[in-house]
């Protein structure tokens, strides 16, 4: 049945779409997967999400677009290449073809014909061409960097791509090195891509929220200390000026100026500042690691008291944010804080909250002379005005206890013990000291942005070689257009051929690496870096529009972009999901498209759980199990209660529900439940048993239901023909009270599931409605023509629903419904009929006092002192009335009535 139907597709193109003026578009995307050899649940969850909504917008009338691709370059199939000793392009282009084999088995309305792998040279030679105008513009550009560096993928990882101090494919530590790096400048489209976030409603907050932290807009003030025994002056950048008054030492990065010129004259502090330079380069790891510093021996001059502060060097502190300098304010930043307290340097408070200023203002304004008021009022010298402010001061007490021994006070407030300043607020404060060091040229008032340029070189071979000639007269001289592309040789499997082995096949390869300078004509070289994946994937939403253009894109892509759906991991928000809201940028600018942003709205879909298993090794670690080969006992609520192997019938410990992972390996093998099951029950378990955003616990027993749901549709719908097809259309006006109820039932499903699959994404109740209305159908017992009729509009109606979800099995039982002549890919997704959703009588909740005691069934025309006498006399009512007093009756039409007692 499903090969028949994915053969009739095939054959038909049924899925191929060109641009429609006459029809709206609809763009639905999923993000393209890694061709790593095999499809996971993962990737099936995904897929099935995107296909519903695809087919449901097909079935209202619109043009769909639902392409497929490859995200092909990377370092994974350049480690697999090591470890098996063959060429990466081999690896990748094997996977692609199995992988593309296993997407087609689901079923899925793909426009195959604009399918493109983004290692093949008539993709990235798009990307060269960009690149080479962004070196004109200055949007990308070359410099010496501090750089995470990833020791076992040797290569260079963006700041987004370190995760707790660990690459994020590798897990490795990550470590400190500088090597010049090629940017794109991200930084100058900084204040737009945070405007832009507040014109994307069908975007989840979490992801927008995550992308303006990390874009991290400040507003603040920078301004200079002057450096003790020289003409230098020392920059720093601070969100916080209202605590200067609370300066106590200054930190600056290891690799800063100040530093590196101590360190000459001082042999443990250059240990110390060589060692921290190969720690990693992340904010993330930062605020994480123990604080650790040494005093350079340097000092710098407050710029208001003129006190000399000391100079640390912090592991705290980036060189590459801000100026590599921070002013430390221990009373009022936790991180100073923690480092003021580990090395004994001075924590001063300089802003609190309310009710400290006022408990201050009390103190000062009603201070006695004498300890003790009542002694020297025996002594005949009292005042008075004497007050008790002995809270008042609790108060302050208790608040410089809190800073000194606790922790600082991070938020805003008042200005104390800050001399001229004093009782400032904090605009008040920033206003202030901009006037004044704007007058003296020390400052002056600046808007920063935590977001880094994005840097693009990787150190590896198996990626889009970076379009860059070096010549020893004329310097970095990008490949003219005309040039390109610069081909990355795919037939290299000598320089993989011993496994463990990393190599580059173009750094080694001095034939590759020579060229000629396109400016003067002389020996030059290739650049050997090649561009972060992410560039790839950055512009592949926009190729699929223009299959075969000669630029990045062609006037097609003003027609399908930007996308209208797009679906895919929130673990991308602040790599993926940023830069190509950047690069759809660069490429409006450029004029290839007109959009300002790349997807209108956003679906990030939960991860697929399973249960884990496994058995301690005699080294302490774990043995894990597949839960294919373990066998398992639940309770009655299907909690599991015992596990023991398929294999030798010996008891394995329950591990608990993680995400489906190699690691863990529990992950279940799609194909394996597509030949077990077929194609459409995966499809409908994935789609049911979790809303999209929520995480999928993955549960055969679940998959086995739904199988048997499949069952009972295919088995309902051949007994209904084999009774004969219906004479004639539904006639409601000669309808039977039960011929009415399941016509409504069949048209409220209607309603909830066009709703469920077009504005809710909510696919699990649309299912649930669906097998609903099926098991109405199944009770439905009459037999005349017109029930022969409304059963035949019931199952048409349920295959209509379906097909979004179960396309195989709707294909199939539309044509036994008598269609063969006519396609189901071109049937409109069924309307409710208003008519039909009019009840005759509604059933109403009957409470007293609020709790629910009967139910009644009324005409939905009659009067309301009718409903009333009928609710206080159903029995159950009654019984609870019963030597009460009636108060009052509340009727709300349609739902409740309630019954006020006493």
């Amino acid at each position: 049945m499903e090969s028949d139907a994915q053969r009739f597709w095939t054959t038909t193109r049924a899925f191929e779409v060109t641009e429609r003026p006459d029809k709206p578009k609809y763009y639905c995307l999923s993000m393209l997967p890694y061709p790593s050899g095999a499809l996971h649940m993962g990737h099936v969850r995904n897929y099935t999400l995107s296909d519903v909504i695809s087919r449901y917008q097909r079935m209202t009338g619109k043009n769909v677009l639902q392409p497929m691709g490859w995200d092909a370059f990377g370092l994974p199939a350049e480690n697999a290449a090591i470890k098996n000793g063959t060429a990466p392009a081999k690896w990748t282009y094997a996977n692609i073809a199995h992988m593309r084999g296993q997407l087609q088995s689901l079923g899925y309305a793909i426009d195959w014909s604009r399918e493109f792998a983004t290692c093949a040279p008539d993709y990235y030679v798009h990307e060269q061409r960009m690149f080479v105008r962004l070196m004109k513009k200055g949007l990308a550009y070359r410099r010496n960097s501090v750089v995470n560096w990833d020791p076992v993928d040797q290569t260079v990882l963006a700041n987004e791509q370190v995760i707790d101090g660990r690459g994020w494919r590798s897990g490795a530590l990550v470590e400190k090195r500088e090597i010049p790096q090629w940017f794109l400048k991200i930084t100058a489209y900084a204040q737009e891509l945070l405007d832009g976030l507040d014109t994307l409603d069908g975007w989840p907050d979490s992801v927008k929220t995550m992308q303006r932290n990390w874009i991290g807009r400040s507003e603040g003030l920078e301004f200079a200390f002057d450096v003790v025994g020289s003409d230098e002056k020392l920059a720093v950048y601070t969100t916080r000026p209202d605590t200067l008054m609370g300066v106590t030492f200054v930190s600056v990065a290891a690799e800063h100026p100040l530093a590196v010129r101590a360190a000459e004259s001082d042999p443990d502090l250059a240990e110390f500042v060589a060692d921290l330079r190969r720690g990693g380069v992340s904010e993330a790891e930062l605020e994480t690691q123990v604080k650790r510093g040494m005093d350079t021996g340097l000092r710098v001059l407050h710029p208001i008291t003129g006190e000399e502060i000391p100079v640390w060097v912090a592991n705290f502190v980036l060189m590459g944010y801000g100026t590599g300098a921070v002013m430390a304010v221990p009373g009022h930043d936790q991180r100073d804080w923690e480092f003021a307290k580990a090395y004994g340097l001075p924590i001063r408070m300089v802003v609190v909250p309310t009710d400290v200023r006022d408990a201050l203002e009390e103190i000062g304004r009603d201070r006695v002379t004498h300890t003790d008021p009542m002694q020297s009022a025996l002594e005949g010298g009292a005042s008075l005005d004497v007050y008790d402010t002995g809270a008042a001061v609790q108060v302050v007490e208790e608040f410089e206890y809190r800073i000194a021994e606790e922790s600082a006070y991070t938020d805003r407030g008042w200005l104390v013990n800050s001399g001229e300043f004093d009782g400032l607020d904090f605009q008040q404060a920033l206003d202030a000291l901009a006037a004044r060091f704007e007058a003296e040229g020390r400052g002056n008032r600046k808007v920063n942005f935590r977001l880094r340029d994005w840097g693009v070189s990787r150190q590896r071979y198996w990626g889009c070689p970076i379009p860059v000639i070096y010549c020893d007269a004329c310097g970095a001289v990008p490949v003219p257009e005309d040039q390109l592309p610069v081909l990355l040789p795919e037939d290299v499997e000598d320089a993989f051929a011993n496994p463990g082995v990393v190599q580059s096949p173009i750094k080694s390869n001095p034939e590759w690496r020579r060229t000629t300078c396109p400016s003067c004509g002389g020996a030059a070289e290739r650049e050997t870096d090649t561009f972060d994946t992410f560039m790839e994937s950055s512009w592949y939403t926009a190729r699929y529009t223009s299959p075969g253009a000669a630029d990045m894109v062609d006037e097609r892509a003003n027609y399908w972009t930007p996308v209208d759906q797009y679906i895919g991991g929130i673990e991308h928000a602040i790599l993926h999901l940023l830069y190509f809201r950047f690069y759809h940028r660069l490429m409006r600018d450029e004029g290839l498209v007109r959009s300002d942003e790349p997807v209108i709205n956003l679906l990030t879909q939960g991860m697929v759980i399973a249960d884990t298993f496994y058995r301690e090794l005699d080294n302490g670690g774990k043995d894990w199990i597949n839960p294919a080969d373990v066998e398992i006992t639940r309770d009655d609520k299907g909690r599991i209660t015992g596990a023991t192997s398929k294999l030798d019938g010996q008891p394995v410990s329950i591990g608990g529900t993680e995400k489906m992972s190699k690691s863990k390996n529990n992950g279940v093998d799609p194909q394996s439940m597509i030949g077990k099951y077929g194609a459409d029950t995966v499809r409908l378990f994935s789609m049911f048993a979790a809303p999209p955003e929520q995480s999928l616990e993955w549960n055969e027993a679940g998959v086995e239901g739904m199988s048997r749901f499949l069952r009972r549709l295919w088995n309902q719908v051949h007994r209904h023909v084999q009774g004969g097809a219906a004479a004639r259309a539904f006639d409601a006006a000669a309808a039977t009270p039960a011929q009415k109820t399941l016509r409504r039932q069949l048209h409220e499903a209607i309603q909830k599931v066009g709703d469920d699959y077009g504005r809710r994404h909510s696919f699990n109740t649309a299912i649930a409605a669906v097998m609903e209305l099926l098991n109405h159908v199944g009770k439905f017992d009459e037999t005349d023509a017109n029930a022969c009729a409304l059963r035949q509009e019931a199952f048409e109606t349920i295959v209509l629903l379906l097909n979004p979800i179960t396309p195989h099995i709707a294909h199939t039982l539309w044509q036994v419904l008598g269609h063969a002549e006519t396609l189901l890919e071109d049937q409109a997704f069924p309307l409710a009929d208003p008519a039909a959703l009019q009840r005759d009588a509604v059933t109403l909740a009957v409470q007293v006092n609020g709790k629910l005691r009967g139910t009644i069934e009324v005409a939905v025309d009659l009067p309301r002192e009718t409903i009333e006498a009928m609710a206080l006399a159903e029995p159950n009512v009654a019984k609870f009335l019963d030597g009460a007093t009636v108060r009052k009756v509340i009727v709300v039409p349609g739902k409740i009535v309630n019954i006020v007692a006493g």
